[in-house]
């Protein structure tokens, strides 16, 4: 990607605003049955429970959360997919009740052109598309709602991803995907200042890639567009340390503080009071440098 000074803009999603000066929490909430680390923990029996929902919202962002990740669509490894009709009856409704009752901003995690439509309609604020808008009506779609976009790097669909992922050079071909996928939102008429990038760790890589991902963190970030990572109980950390799914948070907010440290702007992340912590002793840091 052309190197330039990285930008820490300031992003409109749809009225609230936010400032990428310093590092800021995303909070995920799945409303899947099946996402690899929280799938289901919001049913009761078969069925979604909003109360639950709204819960987990509002003690995220008592704890910190700049963002709400909302997916309807489970896309960890060996994740089958889901019809946009099933994504909408799950994620719209709570939607509707976050607005209504939490200052936050709202992402949608989603790749359904129609998802981004109705759920930019009823109050959120970014859109988060782990296939990077490459669904048939999505650029279109996503340009239409004037919302922020995060541009994901995924080899593969998430129910083959992870079967034999290779690169000759993963960090240059992880940034020509993301500087492509750029190019064809602006092409359409959604403006860089719109655009968030992310790596995509996990998604179609190895241990090794993940590793070489966040080595080369700098790089992508060069390009100007602040840099979304989503690390958070990934299975490169079992693979590596050998800790179950709910012992990760230690080595995940290692893994958080060196990505801010290499430039990323948002960390995308279940355990949201932590990582707050983690990521505000950061910006300590950068507020003393910057005072020197």
């Amino acid at each position: 990607m052309n190197p330039s000074t990285p930008s820490r803009p300031v992003l409109d999603c749809a009225g609230r605003m936010l400032d990428l000066s310093r590092p800021l929490v995303m909070g995920v909430i799945n409303t899947t049955p099946d996402s690899f680390s929280d799938g289901g923990t919001l049913f009761r029996g078969d069925h979604l429970d909003p109360e639950l929902a709204i819960e987990r919202a509002r003690d995220m962002v008592d704890a910190g959360a700049a963002i709400l990740d909302i997916g309807g669509e489970s896309t960890r490894p060996g994740a089958a997919p889901v019809s946009a009709q099933q994504e909408m009856d799950r994620v719209l409704p709570l939607v509707e009740r976050i607005t209504a009752e939490l200052d936050v901003v709202i992402s949608i995690d989603t790749s359904s052109p129609q998802l981004m439509t109705e759920a930019a309609a009823r109050g959120a604020g970014l859109i988060n598309d782990v296939r990077a808008l490459q669904r048939e009506g999505a650029l279109e779609a996503a340009r239409d709602t004037g919302l922020p976009v995060c541009l994901m790097h995924m080899q593969g669909e998430p129910d083959t991803m992870q079967a034999a992922p290779t690169y000759a050079n993963v960090v240059d071909e992880v940034g020509a995907f993301l500087e492509a996928r750029v190019a064809a939102c602006e092409a359409i008429g959604i403006p860089r200042e719109r655009l968030l990038l992310d790596p995509g760790f996990g998604f179609g890589k190895t241990v090794a890639h993940n590793l070489s991902l966040l080595e080369g963190l700098p790089r992508l970030a060069a390009a100007g567009l602040p840099l979304l990572v989503g690390l958070s109980r990934k299975s490169l950390i079992g693979k590596l340390i050998n800790r179950e799914v709910d012992e990760r948070v230690p080595a995940s907010l290692a893994l958080a503080v060196l990505a801010v440290e290499r430039g990323a702007a948002i960390v995308r992340t279940h355990d949201v009071a932590p990582t707050w912590d983690a990521l505000a002793m950061c910006a300590a840091l950068r507020s003393l440098q910057g005072n020197d």
